[in-house]
């Protein structure tokens, strides 16, 4: 039953809403606590000839306080955990590197059995390297798959290898790419939610899904805690890709619905990488978008 608005809280709210209006940015209320984010980058947009300590120690001079890596492809894995330990640069996330071309939805089976043999490699990386996710592109509809196919095809691979996942106490996680296949917030849900596994969860894309019209704070909110992780671009629907911060991504709403949710992790940059002076200028354009300036 709504009660009528006392004086106390119309001045509450008249105040709430001059603050506002005075500093033209997006204010967090008092029971709206601030999503908790950690800067990290992929870990080829290092791009520095060295060892992983040098590469590491680079990442965190420019502020980031993680890296993911890919699986196949980052050798030295001891190496790399020794660089972490010694730098505190944590190793958050273990990308399946081949899910493009050895795709878990092909009709091809030898295919599909190399992709599934790919994603166990990423596992077991991502346990060696104290990373908890794993991300995975389960599949690519075109003219020879359907998205029926893709969708029952990725499923029976990943399935797969979930008691493996329990075992190693690392997720698999869901990304949203341009592969045809799950554009709709609904389908992420449903796709998530048939594993009915704790360890197969939602890697979003601020990004990615921006050209399909359903913003970017929809989709964060219905995944809920099946969110295990984000990554961001900047995405223009005139002029394509752009800096991170020039994009049609809506920060502001993006900062609430993660702190809805109660969303404290990752948030990861994917964009080319360069040196320290463009590491650096990526760095300060991701506190300026997640508010951490």
């Amino acid at each position: 039953m709504n009660r009528p608005l006392g004086r106390r809280d119309f001045l509450h709210t008249t105040a709430a809403v001059t603050a506002t209006a005075v500093t033209g940015s997006y204010l967090f209320s008092a029971e709206q606590k601030k999503p908790k984010l950690k800067k990290a980058v992929k870990y080829g947009m290092i791009q520095l000839k060295g060892t992983h300590q040098e590469r590491l120690e680079l990442a965190k001079k420019c502020g980031f306080l993680g890296v993911e890596i890919d699986s196949p492809g980052t050798t030295k894995l001891d190496e790399l955990v020794k660089a972490s330990k010694d730098t505190g640069v944590a190793i958050h996330g273990v990308i399946d590197s081949v899910h493009w071309t050895d795709t878990l939805s092909s009709p091809d089976e030898k295919v599909r059995a190399k992709g599934l043999e790919a994603l166990k490699g990423a596992l077991e990386d991502a346990k060696t390297v104290g990373a908890d996710t794993v991300l995975l592109v389960p599949g690519v509809v075109n003219k020879e798959v359907s998205y029926e196919q893709c969708y029952e095809r990725s499923q029976a691979e990943v399935r797969k290898v979930l008691p493996l996942a329990e075992k190693l106490k690392v997720k698999i996680a869901i990304e949203v790419v341009w592969n045809n296949f799950i554009t709709k917030p609904e389908q992420l849900v449903q796709y998530v939610d048939d594993f009915k596994s704790e360890f197969v969860g939602a890697y979003f894309d601020c990004s990615n899904m921006v050209k399909y019209g359903v913003p970017s704070a929809d989709w964060i909110r219905k995944l809920g805690k099946r969110m295990l992780k984000f990554d961001f671009k900047g995405y223009s629907k005139t002029k394509q890709w752009v800096a991170i911060g020039e994009g049609d991504e809506d920060w502001p709403e993006i900062l609430k619905a993660l702190a809805e949710i109660g969303y404290n992790g990752w948030a990861t940059s994917e964009v080319g990488g360069g040196g320290e002076e463009h590491l650096k200028k990526i760095s300060a354009q991701m506190d300026k978008v997640l508010g951490l300036g």
